[in-house]
Formats: C-alpha cells, structure tokens, sequence
C-alpha cells in the first residue's frame, strides 16, 4: 500500500466517489511530498457559482496541459478528464468507500460554494448511485474501467485506515 519507487511519486492521481476524502488524501501527499494539487473540480466548475460546468473541451485542455508537467498531483470523480492523463500516471490511488460513507461525509461537511439544500441533495442521491449509474466516468464502473486500464503503481484504499496508512506509508519511505 505504499510507491514501491520514488518515481512512483512522480504523477499521482487519486480518484473515487464523491465524499472519499479524495481532497483530504490528496492534501496530507502534498504536504509530504510538498507539491501543489490540481483539484479537477476547481477546473471543472467556474469559480464562485455554485453548479455551473465551464466548456468541457477548455477543462479538458487544460488538465492536458497540467499533465504534461514532469511533477504534480490531481484529485477527482472525473474519469473523463483522468483518463487524459493516465498515460503519464505513475501512482494511481482510487479510493472505493461504501456509499453511506460517502453520504455520511458529504453531510458533515455541509453545503458548500453557495449550493442551495436543493442542490446538496441533488449531490447526496447522485454521490448514493455510484454503484448503480451506468455510461458515466464517474460511476463504479467508469472507475474500474479507469484503474483496469493504467499500467502504473495503483492501490485501491477502502477504508479510512487504508487512506491515513496510505499516507503514513509515504511519510515513512521519504523519511
């Protein structure tokens, strides 16, 4: 559960479910391995309005270009825009927690962005269909087809022991 490589540690990318703790995951590696984090909602969503998609082909250009650095670290649900840079992972994490999990997450760390109730149980009902929703990059299957496919160093972290030793792990090889 932890790089077998420094250069695992090159290009991480750390996917899953809405509410997994993707963010929290991808904070604690930044700090250890002191590298900025590309959120891919930040790309996706335009800044300050709450629900409001930017043009799929710019977010898709410009995680092409972050892609292209030699370093960095991405987190997000997006298995679209992961997949354009799966070629240049070197660590792949995918985080598969139940999703009442996920549900019970999303609730303690309330609305946010200016989302409405309305909005939150709209996040709520879709984060619960993981499993189920089909012809998605951000379902269950989209996920699986997303690490089936990446040749390089991956884990699946399903459980918050898992994700705290994960990056316990990291902590301790670059110790």
């Amino acid at each position: 559960m932890h790089p077998a490589h420094l250069e695992d540690l090159r290009r991480i990318l750390i996917f899953g479910n809405g509410g997994t703790g993707k963010t929290w995951l991808a904070r604690e590696v930044a700090a250890i391995i002191k590298r900025p984090i590309v959120h891919l909602d930040d790309l996706r969503w335009v800044s300050g309005q709450y629900g409001v998609a930017r043009d799929n082909q710019l977010v898709l250009s410009e995680v092409v270009d972050a892609g292209r650095a030699e370093t960095w670290l991405m987190e997000g649900v997006y298995g679209w825009l992961a997949n354009a840079v799966l070629s240049r992972v070197t660590a792949l994490v995918w985080i598969d927690l139940p999703e009442e999990e996920c549900v019970a997450n999303i609730r303690a760390r309330g609305i946010q962005g200016g989302g409405s109730e309305e909005s939150f149980q709209e996040l709520i009902d879709w984060v619960r269909e993981y499993r189920h929703r089909e012809n998605s990059s951000t379902c269950y299957l989209g996920h699986q087809k997303l690490f089936d496919a990446c040749s390089a160093s991956k884990v699946i972290l399903r459980s918050r022991q898992d994700i705290r030793a994960y990056a316990e792990n990291i902590r301790a090889f670059l110790a």
